[in-house]
């Protein structure tokens, strides 16, 4: 929730990769992590992939701290080892340090004692190509096919982000990470909003999933990701707070900015054009798909067994309390069917009406 107003690259070199190196301080990232994933499920979010920073003991506590609070996790040690794009302070000791580390997480985790069920997994997490080396993106690549686990990874983000990648290797993003063997039915494309049909063919041939973070988009990304020409595509899209790019915590919140960009989309922003000219035809979404992407759409990009009450899916679920005090909800039984409740706990419903959470089966909010 600040320095918002600057551009990716400045961010990032301005204020996310000084953030980062403070993990190297265990006492900071144990703190600074137990409160991220209490926020968390307290806001609902049952299943994160996250992030971690260049560090392998922080983010092995990470791990530990998800496992102990109950939150279904996949987690990634950030690999970045590009000397051009990332500062002295902040990217890996070395490629071979890098790659070793991510192998040593990815043990770490699956032999994590009481994770018998797999609530937290490991990924491979190039953070994105710009902070990689070629060298690095081929390691990973090897490392993910030895290990048959997650990826994760920034796409076609930006305009500084999707052309430097372009540029460098001749091709979009999703076709240069294709080549180094990081897309397979377990990655995760953060972002994406500059993806081509091209992209999308890929995509979806290798069953990968993409993470909308609408929220981090409209600060960030220079365009609005065209979640609904992604989803007649038949791609699997999974909603995303993308904290701290993210300023909210709140899924559904992103469920409303979902809905709404796709209407800005669609109806276009410039006001000196004329309404036929101004937006992109055919964008819009509606609440019942933003919720869509929330629950299922997350959960398959994933390849997960949750998302949904079904038979053979781990029981994930939250309870929304309309009536709690202060609240936003006007809720009327006599005129409000299910389905307007549901609108209503969409663009209404804030932390306070969430009043319990579970996760596999297990209570990790609520009395």
């Amino acid at each position: 929730g600040k320095a918002l107003n600057l551009p990716l690259y400045e961010w990032l070199q301005q204020c996310t990769f000084p953030l980062e190196a403070r993990y190297a301080d265990i006492e900071f990232a144990q703190q600074t992590y137990s409160s991220l994933v209490d926020n968390l499920l307290a806001n609902g979010t049952t299943t994160a992939t996250y992030y971690g920073t260049v560090h392998l003991e922080a983010t092995k506590l990470l791990a530990d701290i998800c496992l102990l609070k109950g939150q279904r996790a996949i987690i990634g040690k950030v690999a970045m080892d590009n000397k051009e794009e990332c500062p002295d302070f902040y990217r890996d000791v070395s490629t071979a340090s890098g790659l070793d580390d991510t192998r040593a997480l990815i043990e770490y985790i699956r032999n994590l004692a009481g994770n018998d069920d797999d609530i937290v997994l490991p990924a491979v997490t190039p953070r994105f190509i710009p902070g990689c080396t070629d060298e690095m993106l081929q390691g990973l690549g090897s490392i993910t096919g030895e290990y048959d686990c997650h990826v994760q990874t920034h796409c076609s983000e930006s305009d500084w982000e999707h052309n430097y990648v372009i540029d460098r290797h001749g091709v979009n993003d999703t076709q240069s990470l294709d080549r180094f063997g990081l897309l397979n039915d377990n990655t995760v494309l953060a972002q994406s909003n500059l993806v081509s049909p091209e992209d999308m063919t890929t995509i979806k041939t290798r069953q990968s999933g993409i993470a909308h973070c609408q929220l981090s988009n409209v600060y960030f990304s220079n365009a609005v990701f065209p979640a609904r020409r992604a989803l007649d595509f038949g791609l699997n899209v999974g909603l995303g707070t993308d904290i701290s790019g993210g300023p909210s915590p709140s899924l559904l919140h992103n469920c409303q900015a979902a809905v709404t960009s796709s209407r800005l989309l669609e109806e276009g922003v410039d006001p000196t054009l004329a309404a036929d000219e101004r937006g992109t035809p055919d964008s819009r979404i509606d609440y019942l798909e933003s919720f869509w992407m929330a629950t299922v759409g997350g959960a398959r990009s994933l390849g997960l067994k949750v998302g949904q009450f079904a038979a053979g899916f781990q029981f994930d679920a939250i309870v929304v309390d309309t009536h709690v005090p202060d609240t936003n909800l006007q809720s009327r039984g006599d005129t409000d069917s299910a389905e307007d409740m549901l609108q209503k706990i969409i663009y209404g419903a804030e932390r306070q009406n969430i009043t319990t959470v579970w996760v596999q089966g297990r209570k990790v909010k609520g009395a």
